[in-house]
């Protein structure tokens, strides 16, 4: 069976190659059982990798082996990146027989979780240099989804900061759109506006509910209606929809079928969100997810009909809907298992839905304003302050667009950089670093990485105190980002006190050149601050990239090569550039 061990410097683990899992059809195996079972071998890794499983009966098993050979970190956090698993048990068995067990998932109460946060979890004691086989059962009525990972507790903080920040924009731009609408709707009375207001509402409601977020902030005390609200809000949002696009598309005088067919599904929702109060939740989610596809793709179907009648604002609905209608397959693939759950996979619906909303509030605009203008073609000349007035309002709708997305751009930028030393960070670096590479291996040109640590940082903190600290970092930042500027190079701060480079068009040789430059450059130059000067070395790994086609050349493998030469650098004394290649000799 697999192990996974946890070296030091480790601080997130994805779980999914080192789990073996069992389906329980029937739900009557005990601790014990899966234990004997687990012993006998019956337990499989996971298909291709896969943590979706689809809707299923019965219950699933899956068994974690560990050992943690980091003594700084002995207590560790088990996430399920999924929210609505109902009942999930966490035995943890080690080496002297002992059996810790913990509970949770949405069918208990909410301040049972170790941590109050959106998805389960569950503190997890792990002694140094002792295996400890992690048994987890999961039975739900929902999708079986159950993506593991293991987090120290400040790896757990800086995920939550980060998944805080997205799901903050994406309801942030919900609520400006909300409000600006309403106040179109007030001012307007025109009945669109109030059935795209319902949409937002009904639509933003759905993902507090998938998120956890509703389980969280809104019921934490009532598992039956964290169950009851996904299928419910989901039934809710359709018949937002579908009304809106009645309205918008002007269905009852321009196709009568299609209008037909839309209050008919309308109906459906209706009573498939009063029944979804008493069927069980296997049941009802089921229904409401299959009958989302449809309803969204009638959705399209009518507008495409509409469009080629004629009606040339049906474009944007049209483009808006797709925006939807991609996320909201995704996410139905990923509940049926058919996709894996990635970063795209399982937020594409909110990415999709929020451009999908923003290019509505646009068509809207623009419907008003044609409306007003062929009105104008048949009514007087007292009319035409009328027209002024609309003319003014879609301005200010355009205006109030232009500042969101502006305000967007700079919350993206803003999430790009590090806060203390103005550079790019981790989740950025990742993604240039990855057109770099594929740059390189298209051009044969070389490309190289450099991992650079601060050598004995903590003192400075402990000497000094963590403001000296700060200035230090940002000294150092800004004497690195000087030197690699004549080459062109990706810098971001790692995490800490490391900073990582990108070198484009540098092999070993010239990359380990550039290594020795900056070495040198933070050795021979006194770092001034608060009155205090104090000098600093760093550590550096050199890797270089192979222009050629190998899963080896993955930006993981890169980062772990980099960081390898990092901690042989650190163990022949500090204040060196050592690389990848044992058999390299600097220059």
């Amino acid at each position: 069976m697999p192990t996974l061990d946890l070296t030091p410097g480790t601080t997130h683990t994805p779980l999914a190659d080192y789990t073996r899992y069992r389906h329980d059809v029937n739900a009557s195996d005990d601790t014990a059982s899966a234990f004997r079972r687990l012993q006998a071998g019956e337990f499989a890794p996971l298909p291709g990798g896969k943590h979706e499983f689809g809707f299923q009966q019965g219950a699933y098993w899956f068994h974690i082996g560990i050992v943690n050979h980091n003594p700084k970190e002995l207590r560790w956090l088990l996430v399920q990146r999924y929210a609505l698993s109902d009942y999930i048990d966490v035995y943890a068995r080690y080496p002297d027989g002992r059996v810790v067990h913990q509970a949770g998932g949405d069918a208990l109460p909410f301040e049972s979780r170790s941590i109050g946060y959106r998805h389960p979890n569950f503190w997890i004691g792990l002694p140094t240099g002792e295996r400890v086989d992690l048994l987890v059962r999961i039975q739900s009525q929902s999708s079986m989804q159950v993506p593991l990972d293991l987090y120290t507790p400040d790896a757990f903080v800086d995920l939550t900061r980060d998944a805080q920040l997205a799901i903050g924009l994406y309801y942030g731009i919900l609520t400006a759109l909300f409000f600006y609408n309403l106040v179109l709707w007030l001012t307007l009375r025109d009945s669109g506006y109030f059935w795209y207001l319902f949409h937002i509402s009904a639509f933003g409601m759905v993902l507090f509910t998938l998120n956890g977020l509703g389980f969280e902030y809104l019921w934490p005390h009532s598992p039956w209606l964290a169950d009851k609200s996904v299928p419910l809000s989901i039934c809710l949002a359709l018949i937002g929809m579908l009304q809106f696009a009645r309205i918008f598309l002007e269905l009852q005088d321009r196709w009568r079928f299609g209008n037909a067919v839309a209050l008919a599904l309308i109906g459906f929702f209706v009573l498939l969100g009063a029944a979804s109060l008493e069927l069980p939740y296997r049941v009802s989610i089921v229904i409401a997810t299959k009958a989302v596809l449809f309803g969204v793709a009638w959705i399209a179907i009518a507008t495409v009909v509409v469009l080629r009648r004629g009606y040339a604002s049906a474009w944007l609905f049209l483009i808006a809907w797709a925006m939807f209608l991609l996320g909201t397959t995704t996410f139905s693939l990923v509940a049926f298992g058919i996709l894996p759950k990635t970063f795209y996979t399982e937020y594409g619906v909110q990415m999709g839905s929020a451009l999908e909303m923003l290019l509505l509030s646009i068509a809207l605009g623009r419907r008003y304003s044609s409306l007003r203008q062929e009105n104008e073609r048949i009514i007087n000349e007292a009319n035409l302050r009328l027209e002024r007035k609309v003319a003014q309002r879609t301005q200010e709708l355009r205006g109030t667009l232009a500042q969101l997305e502006d305000a967007h751009g700079r919350l993206r930028d803003s999430s790009r950089r590090d806060g203390l030393t103005g550079l790019y960070n981790r989740t950025y670096f990742r993604e240039a670093f990855e057109d770099l590479l594929v740059d390189s291996l298209d051009s044969g040109r070389p490309l190289s990485l450099l991992m650079i640590d601060l050598d004995h940082f903590k003192n400075i903190n402990d000497r000094y105190g963590h403001l000296v600290g700060d200035d230090c970092l940002r000294w150092a930042a800004h004497r690195i980002g000087d030197a690699l500027r004549p080459h062109k190079a990706l810098l971001a701060r790692f995490g800490g006190e490391e900073f990582i480079v990108g070198l484009p068009g540098h092999d070993l040789t010239a990359a380990a050149q550039v290594g020795e430059i900056l070495r040198r450059q933070l050795q021979q130059e006194h770092c001034t601050v608060r009155g205090h000067q104090i000098r600093i070395s760093a550590s550096i790994g050199v890797h270089a990239v192979q222009s050629v086609q190998d899963p080896a050349n993955s930006i993981d493998a890169a980062l772990m090569a980099a960081d390898l030469a990092l901690y042989s650098a650190k163990a022949k004394g500090r204040d060196q550039v050592c690389t990848s290649n044992p058999a390299f000799v600097p220059m």
